[in-house]
């Protein structure tokens, strides 16, 4: 049973479902902060099973794995292999991962249990700059890992051209923005789609001021400078932008497109957004910004209840209608003079 489209309040339907997995995380990033806590009450395989399936059931269509870092899960692979039979309504099981813990082994450990995409991290492709972003000394090492696992992955097949191995980037202005056209150039070499993602005020932790945040139109930009670019239309529901490489440089995915920007911040895509977010403990919550979650564990323990539950997801659903980064700079205003900011819940709970 699969509900095509379940609109919420702005006509948007469920489409994606980020489960993340655990909050904590081996890198300190700081535009995250994770504080190496994780939320009691965790749920299990069967739980997050449950989850996935009665999400599908009311239309979502891909589930991306998150964290903190979701590699330290002892039961990720036997969460995707329990995701299986969910297919072909469930199209893509995906995974962002900061790349440390992923080995030969593992990448190809993933794979076999039916793993379809991975996006790694790196915000930096010199050790100076991999340090400061990940808020780790050994940045060298850091970034030796990285590109291991690059290798890794694609080693065990998470084809690049069929979408199956991005490369993620976090900018920020004065901190790393020089470090976009050494990313692009990696991205370039190893043929990979590489995301350039504004810097955002996720959570309370990272102090966030406007003056951070280096736009997309920026980053494009530059690397337009130096090895032309053109546009491509945006897929429905796409939280990116894309643009492809006029001398046809880099192999991104099938459609050609090896750059791409996430700008919540200079372009906000609230409109379009069909993603629902999980966390580890089984809350919801509709949106990146929001102030709090919907708990699902009433329907999930001591022993999940599909139906109560697929309920619960589509009341929540269609009662959504969040479009924080459209209100956000409407809502700084009102803040500095009358009152305080929203707090939201924190990045390293929400994965992302």
């Amino acid at each position: 049973m699969q509900q095509p489209h379940l609109p919420d309040r702005l006509g948007r339907p469920l489409g994606v479902v980020r489960l993340s997995l655990t909050a904590r995380c081996n890198l300190n990033c700081p535009y995250c902060r994770p504080d190496g806590q994780e939320p009691p009450g965790l749920l299990g395989v069967e739980e997050r099973r449950v989850l996935v399936a009665a999400s599908v059931d009311l239309g979502a269509h891909t589930v991306r794995l998150t964290g903190g870092e979701p590699l330290l899960d002892a039961d990720l692979e036997t969460l995707i292999t329990a995701l299986q039979p969910l297919r072909p309504r469930l199209r893509r099981i995906a995974l962002t991962s900061n790349g440390l813990l992923l080995s030969a082994e593992r990448a190809k450990a993933l794979r076999q249990a039916g793993l379809d995409s991975v996006s790694l991290s790196l915000d930096g492709t010199e050790a100076i700059s991999v340090a400061r972003m990940s808020g780790r000394r050994d940045g060298g090492w850091v970034l030796e890992q990285v590109l291991d696992a690059i290798d890794h992955a694609r080693a065990a097949g998470f084809d690049p051209a069929q979408g199956g191995l991005k490369l993620n980037a976090v900018i920020q202005r004065d901190v790393n923005e020089d470090q976009v056209l050494p990313l692009a150039s990696l991205a370039r070499q190893r043929g990979l789609e590489l995301r350039l993602i504004e810097y955002m005020d996720v959570g309370n932790r990272n102090g966030w001021r406007p003056d951070q945040v280096l736009d997309s139109a920026t980053m494009v930009s530059r690397i337009h400078s130096q090895w032309p670019v053109e546009p491509l239309n945006r897929e429905a529901h796409a939280t990116h932008r894309r643009w492809r490489y006029r001398d046809g440089g880099g192999t991104g995915a099938a459609d050609g497109p090896p750059i791409s920007t996430i700008a919540s911040i200079s372009e906000p895509f609230c409109g379009d957004c069909n993603r629902l977010r999980i966390t580890a403990d089984g809350f919801a919550y509709p949106c990146l910004f929001a102030t709090s979650g919907t708990d699902l564990r009433p329907w999930l323990l001591p022993r999940p209840q599909p139906a109560a539950l697929r309920l619960a997801l589509a009341n929540l659903w269609q009662a959504r209608s969040d479009r924080y980064s459209e209100e956000r700079a409407e809502l700084r205003a009102t803040a500095s003079s009358h009152t305080s900011l929203p707090t939201h819940a924190e990045m390293a709970y929400l994965g992302g």
